[in-house]
């Protein structure tokens, strides 16, 4: 365990919640069956093409290798992976209303080879039913993990280690967060080891200095 698990935390935010996500995917939901809206890709577009550009590029992952994606929500990241190319690919969320938008969109779109089901990370159940993956994408559920009011640092280390649990060895762990710095991802995550940080195209500037308003950070299971 990391020296500062105990010591940094977050604020409690509806956002750590069940019943938040079930709401706004219900919401989700209806707005895709009545307008054909997707929904929020968290973090932009832009954050997303940078993950996969250096995934395809870097990461050697061959394209029948299983892939997951946890906490899909509406499984834009995954519909982006099928779209290049990689067909073995896995969507977990624990909520179903999360689960039937991403199926909806899957089909509209007459995609295949994407697996979604109903899985809770932290609820404390066994995930290896889930099976194991060549690489684990993660784009913002740590975050929302980290925001509980209902004990977030038991819920982040049960994460990190079904993280551990999921991959093979030689995998990939590709998170994004805009929660957390650099080196307190480094820090948390330190039973891994760090490969790269992703270079982000979006950017801000405040008092003359240029930074990153999300960080995307490469592990590898060694």
């Amino acid at each position: 365990m990391a020296e500062n698990d105990t010591a940094l935390r977050l604020n409690e935010s509806e956002l750590g919640t069940k019943e938040y996500w079930v709401e706004h995917y219900k919401t989700e939901v209806e707005n895709f069956k009545e307008y054909g809206d997707v929904g929020e890709i968290w973090f932009g577009n832009s954050t997303l093409k940078d993950v996969l550009t250096w995934f395809q590029n870097n990461s050697n992952v061959s394209h029948d290798e299983p892939i997951i994606d946890l906490g899909c929500g509406n499984g834009m990241s995954l519909i982006s992976l099928a779209k290049l190319g990689y067909t073995n690919l896995t969507g977990v969320d624990y909520s179903q209303e999360a689960i039937d938008l991403a199926l909806c969109i899957m089909n509209d779109q007459k995609l295949s080879g994407i697996r979604y089901q109903v899985a809770d990370l932290i609820s404390g159940n066994d995930v290896g039913s889930l099976g194991l993956y060549k690489a684990v994408f993660d784009k913002g559920t740590y975050d929302a993990i980290s925001l509980s009011p209902d004990d977030s640092q038991a819920k982040r280390n049960l994460y990190r280690d079904n993280v551990w649990k999921l991959l093979i060895e030689s995998g990939f762990f590709i998170i994004t967060s805009c929660n957390w710095t650099e080196n307190e991802l480094k820090d948390f995550f330190s039973n891994f080891t760090f490969i790269a940080a992703i270079p982000s195209a979006k950017q801000f500037q405040f008092g003359g200095r240029v930074g990153n308003s999300t960080t995307s950070l490469v592990f590898q299971k060694k």
